[in-house]
């Protein structure tokens, strides 16, 4: 069965840059609710980002932002099922902290926390605190991120740490309690490299689906890729892939709702993702940076092609969305689907009510029993 989550709006306007989209405004009663409609419906996981600086623009795209171990500290004391992840900035917050921290909340919701790993691709959020670290900081992320999960695992598994780095020095570091069972580690990589370290060191990774709307990719190409990677190191490691849902009983409808937030489109946002995102002037194509450069680029040459929305995208009848949810679930190598919304409240009742009980790969019958 494909795993379901959603990925929580942390950040004002959720995930569109668009004056037009709903005005998600990032509360905790918000992604309270959330989570809990979505534990309700037998989703299996929520996973909430990390933001520290919000695009610039009349959107005012990620202009607000909660923090991620908070937020799923408080979701995890109201909530009894679903797996909760947070978002770890590995230039913020150093590993044993990050260990502690996440051994807490296991404490509260034994067995159902884990930890998105986020190396950081927007300068301007450290920057603005001191901590970015220069641009050399691009090309040793990942040898960085390889110790800092190494110290983590070592208190997690053995309560000690001695672990001795280029980045990275314990001295008989300690972490006491700990966890009552493994602690899950994701990342969302997309370039060789990101997935040579999520198959060494992570359990499940990001990757794409299709591209632009209703495109999906049957080949599986993502997710192949990352199954080369896992190959080779030997290790189970899953992909999943992140997809923005706009349904309506009517594909009509749903594109009508796509057309008017594309008539909103911050096209100031979309410039400050480019500058940003360019700041990694060698990043590889298929990375994030060089994807988000690459898109924005080419809807800056032409603006009639903008979109608010920089994900992979399923618009339509709640047929349709099932359908194509159905098609990416059955892609070899795809473990889960987490699910961005337009309008998250009214979009988890649509998933809930409608879509997921017409998929197969949901085992539609079993979820509406537990469910009720």
């Amino acid at each position: 069965m494909t795993k379901i989550g959603v990925f929580v709006p942390i950040g004002s306007r959720g995930w569109f840059m668009s004056t037009t989209a709903p005005k998600t405004e990032p509360t905790f009663d918000l992604n309270k609710t959330i989570v809990q409609r979505a534990e309700h419906y037998g989703m299996d996981f929520a996973l909430a980002m990390v933001k520290f600086r919000g695009f610039d623009g009349p959107s005012e795209y990620w202009v607000r932002n909660l923090e991620p171990f908070t937020l799923m500290a408080g979701i995890a004391a109201v909530t009894s099922k679903i797996k909760l992840y947070a978002s770890i900035p590995l230039l913020i917050t150093p590993p044993a902290l990050a260990a502690r921290m996440a051994t807490t909340i296991d404490s509260i919701a034994p067995g159902r926390f884990g930890v998105n790993i986020v190396t950081g691709w927007q300068p301007k959020e450290y920057q603005q605190m001191g901590l970015w670290p220069g641009d050399e900081w691009f090309a040793k992320r990942y040898e960085y991120a390889t110790e800092y999960v190494t110290v983590m695992k070592e208190l997690w598994e053995t309560g000690v740490s001695n672990f001795r780095g280029e980045f990275f020095q314990m001295d008989d570091c300690k972490l006491s309690p700990q966890p009552s069972s493994k602690i899950e580690i994701v990342s969302a990589n997309s370039s060789d490299r990101g997935m040579q370290f999520v198959a060494e060191h992570a359990d499940y990774n990001f990757v794409g689906a299709g591209q632009g709307i209703n495109q999906v990719d049957l080949s599986g190409d993502p997710a192949a890729r990352l199954m080369a990677a896992a190959d080779k190191t030997g290790r189970d490691v899953g992909a999943y892939t992140l997809v923005t849902v706009i349904a309506a009983p009517t594909d009509e409808m749903a594109f009508a709702k796509w057309d008017h937030y594309r008539a909103g489109t911050d096209m100031e946002a979309i410039a400050w993702a480019k500058g940003q995102s360019g700041a990694d002037t060698k990043a590889a194509e298929n990375s994030t940076a060089g994807r988000i450069a690459r898109n924005a680029e080419a809807q800056l040459k032409d603006p009639s092609k903008a979109m608010p929305n920089g994900g992979f995208k399923l618009i339509g009848s709640y047929e349709k969305v099932a359908e194509m949810l159905d098609q990416i679930g059955s892609t070899p190598g795809i473990k889960g689907i987490m699910l961005i919304f337009d309008d998250f409240i009214a979009g988890i009742e649509q998933f809930g009510e409608h879509i997921q009980p017409l998929m197969k790969t949901r085992n539609a019958p079993a979820l509406a029993t537990a469910a009720a």
